[in-house]
C-alpha cells in the first residue's frame, strides 16, 4: 500500500471562526499561531506547529481496523434506535409479545424506549471520571462489556424490571462508546483522513439504525420477536470488545500519562512509538519516532504536567473549545431532529404512500436516505472542510423547518410540500450536524482536557436530546405543530449565526496544530 504524504496546510482555512484578534501564519517551518496579546513575545512561542510532510505518512490498510472496532460502538448505538422502534410494537402486542406483561402503560413504554437514553446520560457522567484514568481503548472495552450484558438482559428478560435494567446497562455502553470512540479515532488517525474517518463513524450509526429497522421488520410478526431484535446485537458486542483488546492504546494518551508522572517517560516513549508504527503501517520507524518527539515537544511546551481540574474546563482555550463543541451538539438536537423524525410516518401517510402505513417500512426508507447522505458527507468532508458542510446543511435544515411550519399552518392540502421538507431535513442533517458535530468535538479540545471536555459535550448531547423528546408533546399541545416547527426554524437561524462566527475550520490540521490555534 502506498504511503500518503499530507497536504500543505492552508493559511486561509483557519482565519474564520477563531476571533478577530487571531491569525495563523504558514511558513516553511510549519504553522504558527499568534494573537495580538502575545505578538510581542513571539520568541517564546513554539514552532511545533508544523508536522513534517513525511511524519504523517500512513498505510490505508493499517488505518482500517483502528477505525472499525471503535466505530462498532456507534453502529450498536444506531442499531438500538432502529430495533427499539420495532421492539415496542412487538412487546405490546397480545399476539406476538410472548409475555404475560405485554399490557404496558405509557410510562412503562417510555422507560423501554428511553431507558438507553437515561443510561447514556449516566455513561457520559462516568466517562468524566474514568476517561483519562483508563484511557480510550480500555473505556471502549468496558463499553463493549456493558453493551453485551445490557443486550443479553434485555433479550432474556423474564419480567419488565429486568428489561429496564438491561436497557440502562446498554445505555451506559452507548454513553461510554460515544465518548471514547471519536477520541480514539481522532488521536490515532492520520490528519489527512481524520475528518473522513470520524464522519464515517456517523455513517456506522446510521447503518446501525437501518439494520435495526430491518431487524424490526423481520421479527415484528414473530412470537417474542422483540427478544430476537435485541439479541441480534450481541455478536457485534463481542467483536467490538475483542477488537479493542487487540488494538494499541492511543499514543497521545500514553505520552500525556508519562508527562504527568504516571509512568517512565523513556519507556513510554518507546511504547508509544511502537503503537504509532502499528497505526501507520508502512511508515518508517524513524519518521514515526520524529512525530512522537513533536507530540512530546508540544506537551512539554503547553504545561501538560499537571492533572486537569474541573475549573480548567471553563478557562482559556478549553472554554473556547467547550463553547464550540457544546454549542454544536446542543444545536444538533434543539433544531428538532428527534421531533421531525417523529412526524415522518404521519407526513408520508398524508401524501398517500402505500408503504407508509407500515411504520417499519417507512423507517427503512428514511434510513436509506440518511445512509446515502452521510456517505456523501464522508466523501467530501476532508476536501470541502467542516464549515462549508455545516453552513450549507444547516441552511437546508432552516428552509425545511419553515416549510414544515407552513404546511401545518397555511398549506394543509399540499402534502407533497411536507414530503419534500421532510426529505430535505433528513438529507441536510446528515450532511451537517449529524457527522460534523461528532467530528468537531473530537478535534477542538486540548489533549490534557480532551477526556473531560468531551464527556461534558456528550452529556450535553444526550441531555438536549432528552429535553427535546420530552418537551415536544406539551409544547405541541400548547402552541400547535406549525408554530413549534417555526420555533425550531428560528433556533436553526441562531445556529447558523453561531457556526458562521464561532466554529473554526480544522481541515488538514493535526490535533496539536488545532490546539495551538485555539
Amino acid at each position: 500500500m502506498a504511503s500518503h504524504p499530507p497536504p500543505e496546510p492552508s493559511s486561509d482555512s483557519n482565519k474564520q471562526g477563531w476571533g478577530d484578534h487571531e491569525e495563523i501564519h504558514v511558513s516553511s517551518g510549519g504553522v504558527q499561531a499568534y494573537t495580538d496579546d502575545d505578538a510581542d513575545c513571539e520568541s517564546r512561542r513554539p514552532l511545533l506547529l508544523g508536522t513534517p510532510a513525511a511524519a504523517e505518512c500512513y498505510s490505508v490498510s493499517a488505518a482500517v481496523l483502528p477505525f472499525l472496532f471503535p466505530a462498532l460502538g456507534g453502529l450498536l448505538y444506531g442499531y438500538d434506535i432502529g430495533a427499539t422502534s420495532g421492539a415496542t410494537i412487538s412487546l405490546k402486542s397480545s399476539t406476538f409479545s410472548g409475555t404475560t406483561w405485554y399490557n404496558l402503560s405509557s410510562v412503562q413504554t417510555g422507560l423501554v424506549v428511553s431507558g438507553s437514553l437515561y443510561g447514556a446520560l449516566i455513561g457520559s457522567v462516568l466517562a468524566y471520571t474514568i476517561a483519562d484514568f483508563l484511557g480510550r481503548r480500555k473505556e471502549l472495552v468496558i463499553s463493549s462489556i456493558s453493551y453485551l450484558i445490557g443486550a443479553f438482559l434485555t433479550a432474556a428478560a423474564p419480567n419488565f424490571a429486568i428489561m429496564v435494567v438491561g436497557r440502562f446497562l446498554y445505555g451506559i455502553g452507548i454513553g461510554l462508546a460515544m465518548h471514547a470512540a471519536p477520541m480514539y479515532i481522532a488521536e490515532t488517525a492520520p490528519s489527512q483522513i481524520r475528518g473522513m474517518l470520524i464522519s464515517l463513524k456517523e455513517f456506522f450509526i446510521v447503518l446501525g439504525m437501518l439494520l435495526g429497522y430491518i431487524a424490526g421488520n423481520l421479527y415484528v410478526e414473530v412470537v417474542s420477536g422483540w427478544r430476537y431484535m435485541y439479541a441480534t446485537s450481541t455478536p457485534l458486542c463481542l467483536v467490538m470488545g475483542v477488537g479493542m483488546c487487540w488494538l494499541p492504546s492511543s499514543p497521545r494518551w500514553l505520552l500525556l500519562c508519562a508527562i504527568q508522572g504516571n509512568g517512565n517517560l523513556p519507556e513510554t516513549k518507546e511504547i508509544a512509538t511502537r503503537c504509532l508504527c502499528r497505526l501507520r503501517g508502512q511508515a518508517s520507524p524513524d519518521l514515526v519516532s520524529e512525530q512522537v518527539n513533536l507530540i512530546l515537544e508540544e506537551l512539554s511546551y503547553i504545561d501538560q504536567e499537571k492533572q486537569a481540574s474541573f475549573s480548567e474546563i471553563f478557562q482559556g482555550k478549553c472554554l473556547k473549545a467547550m463553547i464550540i463543541g457544546c454549542g454544536l451538539v446542543f444545536f444538533q438536537q434543539v433544531t428538532g431532529q428527534p421531533s421531525v423524525l417523529y412526524y415522518a410516518a404521519t407526513i408520508l401517510q398524508s401524501a398517500g404512500f402505500s408503504g407508509a402505513s407500515d411504520a417499519t417500512r417507512v423507517s427503512i426508507l428514511l434510513g436509506l436516505l440518511k445512509l446515502i447522505m452521510t456517505g456523501v458527507a464522508v466523501l467530501v468532508v476532508d476536501r470541502l472542510g467542516r464549515r462549508p458542510l455545516l453552513i450549507g446543511g444547516v441552511s437546508g435544515i432552516t428552509v425545511s423547518l419553515f416549510l414544515l411550519s407552513s404546511y401545518y399552518t397555511l398549506l394543509k392540502d399540499a402534502s407533497y410540500l411536507a414530503v419534500i421538507a421532510l426529505l430535505l431535513y433528513v438529507g441536510c442533517y446528515q450532511l451537517s450536524f449529524g457527522p460534523i458535530g461528532w467530528l468537531m468535538i473530537s478535534e477542538v479540545f486540548p489533549l490534557r482536557l480532551r477526556g473531560r471536555g468531551l464527556s461534558v459535550a456528550v452529556l450535553v448531547n444526550f441531555a438536549s436530546n432528552a429535553l427535546v423528546t420530552f418537551a415536544f408533546s406539551p409544547l405541541e399541545d400548547l402552541i400547535g405543530t406549525g408554530l413549534l416547527f417555526c420555533g425550531f426554524g428560528v433556533i436553526a437561524v441562531a445556529s447558523l449565526v453561531f457556526i458562521f462566527w464561532i466554529v473554526p475550520e480544522t481541515k488538514g490540521l493535526t490535533l496539536e496544530e488545532i490546539e495551538a490555534s485555539l
